[in-house]
């Protein structure tokens, strides 16, 4: 299990090698893509800052809370922080399990439990140079 804020693009190959296991048959990976939407406007980029040591701490917590109820499986996290543009990833979560329902669930629990209680914020930026702070949405939201 291993969490990781970082400044620069996600490497998904490193961080699908991070959950790898010849034991492991199933593998889920998802990525949290800037995007551009007519709901949610122009936007160029995203911009995610967090408090560091808040953050590492509790991407920690939720790592350990998905390694007690899928203890076989295999999870790593990665968070962009700065400026994203819009089309690339600032999430990327690999969670690797003897079977895919696990390695779903463990995955899912991880994304939803990092949007609701990590402590990264994050601002719309726009084509117009206006921008905006996102609020968080609970649980299973659209954001």
């Amino acid at each position: 299990m291993s969490a990781r804020l970082t400044e620069g693009p996600i490497d998904v190959a490193r961080l699908l090698a991070e959950v790898a296991s010849a034991e492991l048959g199933g593998t889920v990976l998802f990525l949290g893509t800037v995007r551009r939407s007519a709901a949610d406007g122009d936007v160029e980029a995203i911009e995610y800052s967090a408090y560091r040591e808040m953050a590492d701490a509790e991407c920690g917590r939720i790592l350990a809370e998905a390694a007690t109820q899928w203890p076989a499986a295999r999870i790593a996290l990665w968070h962009r922080l700065g400026a994203v543009p819009t089309g690339e990833p600032s999430l990327a979560i690999a969670a690797a399990a003897p079977h895919r329902a696990e390695a779903f669930a463990a995955c899912r629990f991880v994304v939803e439990q990092t949007k609701q209680r990590a402590p990264i914020w994050k601002k719309e930026r726009f084509a117009s140079g206006a921008a905006r702070w996102v609020e968080p949405k609970p649980v299973g939201g659209q954001r």
